[in-house]
Formats: structure tokens, sequence, C-alpha cells
């Protein structure tokens, strides 16, 4: 889902026709990227260990190709760069570049789901206040680290860095978990309506 956004905002930044929207969505889209390739490809791996575990025994391993899942997955995180790399790059470019506007802005755009979550009620109130409540609690985190980022990069710029891979992985959780709130909305207003596949909505 991180993804699509980051692609969408990538089409915006070529194609709308708004020279200012272009500009908005190219800068969104360079601040994701970093963030869908190192967090997508470190859970990746997480995933594809936990699958050689689940199957256990090198037979059991081998029948089902989990091992060369994990294999597949152990190397995106090279292959896409190293996930230090596109955590350093996160850190200094584009976060510190701008004095964390951007990423101020995407956290503004969450504060609007939480927001809809807040206002939504009804039969599906509870649910959406418990996704509510987390997603505030990871957004405070990451606010917290980004205005760190930012108010330390030129007195500390060692102690920084060397935060700079939990910093990812933070705002792929939270970014991540963005995504899951707005497709809940989503579900609920399918579900209010009685539209389309309500067991998976």
């Amino acid at each position: 889902a991180l993804a699509y956004v980051a692609a969408a905002a990538s089409d915006a930044g070529h194609h709308h026709a708004d020279e200012a929207t272009r500009k908005t969505n190219q800068a969104v889209y360079e601040y994701l990227v970093p963030i869908v390739k190192g967090w997508s490809t470190e859970l990746s791996i997480d995933v594809t260990s936990t699958g050689v575990q689940v199957h256990g025994g090198m037979g059991f391993i081998e029948e089902t190709g989990a091992a060369q899942y994990y294999r597949d997955a152990r190397i995106l995180a090279i292959y896409e760069g190293t996930t230090a790399i596109q955590a350093n790059d996160l850190v200094g470019r584009k976060t510190s570049r701008d004095g964390g506007a951007v990423a101020k802005g995407i956290i503004g755009q969450i504060r609007k789901t939480e927001a809809a979550l807040s206002a939504a009620a009804g039969e599906y109130g509870d649910d959406l206040q418990a996704i509510n409540k987390r997603l505030a609690d990871g957004t405070r985190a990451l606010e917290d680290v980004v205005n760190y980022v930012v108010a330390n990069i030129k007195t500390d710029i060692k102690g920084v860095f060397s935060g700079s891979v939990p910093y990812l992985k933070l705002a792929g959780v939270v970014l991540g978990g963005w995504q899951m709130a707005r497709a809940a909305l989503v579900a609920v207003d399918k579900l209010k309506a009685g539209e389309g596949d309500t067991q998976f909505y």
C-alpha cells in the first residue's frame, strides 16, 4: 500500500497540471522512496525468516521452498542499496535538508486520517477508535524523531545518523499503519452502504 502511495505521488510529480502540486508530490515521493525500499526489504527478511521457522527441518524447508524465499529476500536489502544507505538518505537528504518540512507535511496528512477515525461512529466506532489510538501513538513517536533529527543534525551528526535505521523502520511501520487506517475507513463506508464483499470488508 505504501509503495502505491509513493507511485501515485511520483505520477502526480511528473504529470499533474499544476506546477506547485507537481513539486509537492515529487518531494513526497522522494521522501518515501528510502522507506519503501528499506522497510519493505527488511520486512521481507522477517517474514521469510519466520516462514523458515514455521516449516522447520531441512526436508520441510526445501520441499516448500521456504529457504529459497528467505535467500531471495535477504539479498533484496543489498540490491536496493543496503538498508543503512537508505536510512542515511532518509536522514541526510530527505529529512534534514528541508528542516523536516515534507515529513511534517505527511504527518499532517496522517493527523487528518486520525480525525476521520475519531469522527467515525456507529457499529464499527470502537474498532476505528482502537486503530486511531495506535496510529496516534505511532505518529507522535515519528514526529518526535523528525524533530530530533532536525534539531540535532548540526550538533550531533553521529548521534543522529546512528539512529537512522530505527527511524526508517519506525517511519515504515507508522506510514504502513496509516494506509491500513485509510483502508479501514473505506471498508466501513462500504459496509454501511451494503456494497462489495462484506466478509472481506
